[in-house]
């Protein structure tokens, strides 16, 4: 079973206004978004430190307007793809990947692998649309809903490297990093992403895997997402694009999708 994050709550700010119940339900909404297996009840109240009979009834509630699933057999608690669909119809992600999401069937065919479509949230980057490779019974896609630490992923450092500099630098202090990554490096690895237009290192997670991302721009120029192929290394010689070739292919695609968002490439 995967490890569980450890979640504190923070004490909320002093307002003229409170609403308890509603506390409660994002309080686990929040702690299930870190937990893959899921929570039963009282893992739940011992983890919000509050006792069962405050939560119980607030679960079955959000169990039933479909902000949280149930597994049989287990009774453990998950957030629900109802919570995701709202994120979308409230937010441009549906015009987003709306638009990207024939010209991801199109790469993913084109080049045999899977990609996957990213977006800020916080200081973590969160996975919004994927394409599965549909030709090869071996396949690594990215879970839809996934949580990608920018610091060290490939669409996180394209997320990163096009932001204002006083953006940047306040992201920064703020996102958690791994010992050894300094401010200074990290900086330094954005510049250079920034400077050719996309990054393309090996999967920090997965061996065999280059990964190769470009940014998604909006009819102002700014980024507002990244686009990301994991490049899955094979030994039968049987895929119809290199790495390099792959990454021209993914670079087009990004800028059909950028253009269909009312980007226009700067002339030269």
């Amino acid at each position: 079973m995967p490890r569980l994050k450890s979640h504190t709550r923070k004490p909320a700010p002093v307002r003229g206004y409170s609403a308890p119940a509603l506390e409660k339900g994002m309080d686990i909404i929040e702690l299930l978004a870190d937990a893959e297996s899921g929570l039963s009840v009282s893992e739940i109240a011992e983890r919000l430190n509050r006792r069962m009979s405050e939560l119980f009834r607030i679960i079955i509630v959000m169990e039933r307007r479909g902000w949280l699933q149930k597994e049989d057999g287990t009774s453990r608690y998950s957030v629900a793809y109802h919570v995701l669909r709202l994120a979308f119809r409230s937010t441009p992600a549906q015009t987003l990947t709306s638009a990207a999401t024939p010209v991801m069937q199109e790469l993913s065919t084109a080049i045999n692998q899977s990609c996957h479509l990213t977006v800020s949230s916080g200081t973590q980057g969160l996975v919004i649309a994927r394409q599965e490779n549909q030709k090869r019974h071996a396949n690594l896609s990215v879970r839809l809903g996934a949580v990608i630490e920018l610091a060290t992923s490939c669409s996180g450092h394209v997320l990163l490297a096009y932001l204002a500099p006083e953006e940047r630098a306040r992201m920064m202090r703020a996102l958690p990093r791994p010992r050894g990554l300094s401010q200074t490096t990290l900086a330094a690895n954005l510049d250079k992403v920034a400077k050719r237009g996309f990054e393309l290192h090996p999967s920090p997670i997965t061996a065999g895997v280059t990964d190769i991302s470009y940014p998604i721009r909006g009819f102002d120029g700014r980024v507002v997402a990244a686009l990301t192929v994991p490049y899955l290394h094979v030994l039968d010689g049987s895929l119809p694009t290199t790495v390099d070739q792959t990454r021209r292919q993914l670079e087009k695609a990004a800028a059909q999708i950028s253009q269909s968002l009312g980007w226009k490439r700067p002339s030269t």
